[in-house]
């Protein structure tokens, strides 16, 4: 399915902007790699490729599970009005993407999800994670859900 999710015009502040948010973001890549978790629910390391750079990009990413192998994961950057840059870099390369968490390396392909199939999956997570509720109050944009299958 197509990644077609436009930007909002009004939401909360982007995380990941301060220098203080990215060096945070790197110390934890490796106790995700680890564990898997950070004490307050799955996560995982999504390994993208940057549509501008081309280069790896390793993002630390909730997710919850999608039925069967697969996992879900939810761009809300805290309820941004801008998309996460990695919802753009697995817009760019759904098929090139990597998922690293408790000593697994996964290859996947991203897909996000659209109508019934979406809004199914967004109940859910909002009834296991209640703050995603709040970061859609917080933006005038949909928040994407997107559906990683192993490869």
């Amino acid at each position: 399915m197509a990644f077609d999710t436009p930007n909002g015009t009004r939401g909360a502040r982007q995380p990941g902007r301060t220098r203080i948010e990215r060096w945070a973001n790197q110390r934890m890549l490796g106790h995700i790699r680890r564990t898997g978790s950070l004490g307050r629910g799955q996560v995982l390391v999504l390994v993208t490729i940057g549509r501008k750079t081309g280069v790896e990009r390793m993002t630390p990413v909730g997710w919850f599970p999608g039925g069967g192998n697969t996992k879900l994961i939810v761009a809300s950057a805290a309820g941004a009005a801008r998309n996460p840059s990695w919802y753009f870099n697995l817009a760019e390369n759904p098929d090139a993407a990597r998922i690293e968490f408790a000593g697994q390396r996964v290859d996947v392909s991203a897909a996000q999800l659209h109508g019934e199939e979406r809004d199914e999956a967004w109940r859910m997570i909002t009834t296991q994670s209640p703050g995603y509720a709040k970061y859609e109050t917080s933006t005038d944009r949909a928040i994407p859900v997107i559906r990683l299958t192993p490869r």
